[in-house]
């Protein structure tokens, strides 16, 4: 079975890998679903400060994919959010190439709401591209991505990281005053966004300094396989003069609107259908749809993590006794009512309770489940844990039937 971090989060499997931490698939003990978890697996300053303006955005829209909650334990944290199975706008490319012009004004206009909703909250991202860009898997039905990776994103105003000579983000993005150490600004996220616009309709890579280089006597002329009502948006969201682009992802958007109704139909008969689909690993054994197997459901520790039932437990007997054959019979008690009986084996979460604080920005984070010494547990924990579950139990099956 996976890690179990702060008591609450089990790691199942890695699903992705970015600079500063990997990313897993994680079953949430409390809400009881499947999450993606970003561990921090750098431990210096910078890195870690970054992690934590990250995990404090709260950024609640359909197509953005923001953290939802953290967790600190021992030397490490981490951050949730939702899981998200349909692969990226850059796995979408490298299955069918250009996407068709009318797909694109879709996925655009997604994007540009949910860019929206983060430069409501006077924060930019800084590296928008493809891989940033995931999707939900809709089938053959209409697209819906989610903007994600707000690792380098920063607030208007709050102090820089790096020095002003140092650039972040991925090469092949930057807007042309980023390159002469401007001030990060929403401009230079809308010509990211111009960039992702040319690279859905063409399947290849812009090339930024190129198309600077055009913008001689204004506007160049359309790219191959860019249709002309398109690249009036697109255009003018790469102009490398940040004061001629669009102010904002809302101008951007009533300027996309009327695109599509000036695009020619799509009547290729030829033209394969575009299908986004599940594309996470199958869950390793021990996890179903549902969770942890009831098999393998695990009881907390004295570390506050979770640990499988002891062999040769009652329980465990139990459920591998073959029908029709006895096992020993358990001391009497009253009985049990199954509506209100703990089910044998389920996750019993430690008892101090789950906190969020706010990251110390010195010195290794706390634990936030509790930490505990390690040592040889008391031999009455499990008896004991029994015993309590057993009055409850009683409790429950009298105010029942009272």
């Amino acid at each position: 079975m996976g890690e179990i971090f702060a008591g609450r989060y089990e790691l199942v499997d890695p699903i992705g890998r970015g600079g500063a931490g990997a990313v897993w698939r994680t079953w949430d003990h409390r809400r009881r679903r499947y999450v993606a978890a970003k561990v921090l697996m750098q431990s210096d300053a910078g890195t870690l400060l970054r992690f934590v303006r990250e995990q404090a955005l709260r950024i609640d829209h359909p197509h953005v994919l923001a953290p939802t909650s953290w967790a600190a334990d021992d030397d490490q944290v981490l951050f949730t959010m939702d899981l998200v199975g349909g692969g990226s706008l850059a796995h979408l490319l490298a299955d069918y190439g250009p996407l068709p012009p009318r797909y694109v004004c879709t996925l655009l206009d997604q994007l540009l709401a949910g860019l929206d909703a983060v430069h409501a909250e006077d924060v930019v991202h800084r590296d928008i591209k493809p891989a940033n860009i995931l999707l939900e898997p809709t089938g053959k039905g209409r697209p819906h991505l989610r903007l994600s990776d707000f690792g380098i994103a920063m607030r208007k105003g709050e102090p820089r990281l790096t020095e002003t000579q140092f650039v972040l983000g991925t090469p092949g993005y930057f807007a042309p005053e980023q390159l002469l150490g401007a001030e990060p600004d929403f401009t230079a996220d809308l010509y990211a966004v111009g960039l992702v616009g040319l690279y859905l309709l063409t399947g290849a890579k812009p090339d930024a300094q190129a198309l600077t280089e055009q913008y001689t006597h204004g506007v160049p002329p359309a790219p191959q396989g860019v249709p002309e009502p398109l690249w009036q948006v697109l255009g003018h969201l790469l102009h490398p003069d940040p004061r001629s682009r669009f102010r904002s992802a809302t101008g951007v958007r009533k300027a996309l609107a009327g695109v599509p109704e000036l695009l020619p139909p799509e009547t290729a008969p030829d033209q394969e259908e575009i299908e986004v689909f599940d594309q996470l690993p199958q869950l390793p054994e021990g996890f179903d749809a549902q969770g942890p197997r009831p098999a393998d459901v695990q009881d907390p520790s004295q570390t506050g993590s979770f640990r499988l039932a002891p062999p040769n437990s009652q329980a465990e007997q139990q459920l591998a006794a073959p029908q029709g054959q006895s096992t020993p019979s358990p001391p009497p008690h009253p009985p049990t009512p199954p509506s209100h009986a703990a089910p044998v084996g389920a996750p019993v979460l430690p008892q101090q309770p789950y906190v969020q604080a706010a990251f110390p920005t010195a010195g290794p984070p706390v634990a936030t489940a509790g930490e505990r010494r390690p040592g040889p547990p008391p031999k009455v924990a499990i008896p004991v844990l029994l015993a309590a579950l057993v009055c409850l139990a009683v409790g429950a099956w009298a105010l029942a039937t009272s």
